[in-house]
């Protein structure tokens, strides 16, 4: 465990890589909500997550499932069944970002900023 940032180079330090593949907005609503549901099929998965296009969805599952945070099971039947189902990597990372998110809300305002 890292007890000193000075020990992590900025351009060696993988907390970059990671942050770049699973930062977006859009990779947190997806990991946080396989968290809580464990296996969702696609549209499940985009009715949870409000404002997410079809093709960010495939674009962010897939980014996912490359970096082994969420598997993808195709059944062969038609129409295509899909499931999406966070892997242990996914959990593990998981339970890190909800402290971070917990962090943030504790943190973040709580007025709203007036215009």
């Amino acid at each position: 465990m890292m007890t000193n940032p000075r020990d992590c180079s900025i351009t060696l330090c993988p907390v970059k890589d990671v942050l770049h593949k699973v930062g977006d907005k859009w990779s947190i609503f997806v990991m946080m909500a396989l968290g809580a549901e464990k296996t969702l099929r696609f549209n499940e998965l985009k009715n949870l997550i409000d404002g997410i296009s079809q093709k960010m969805l495939t674009v962010t599952v897939r980014d996912l499932e490359a970096f082994g945070l969420v598997d993808r099971k195709i059944y062969p039947q038609i129409p295509p069944k899909v499931e999406y189902t966070i892997t242990q990597k996914g959990e593990e990372f998981l339970q890190h970002l909800v402290v971070l998110l917990d962090w943030a809300c504790r943190h973040s305002t709580k007025e709203k900023i007036k215009d």
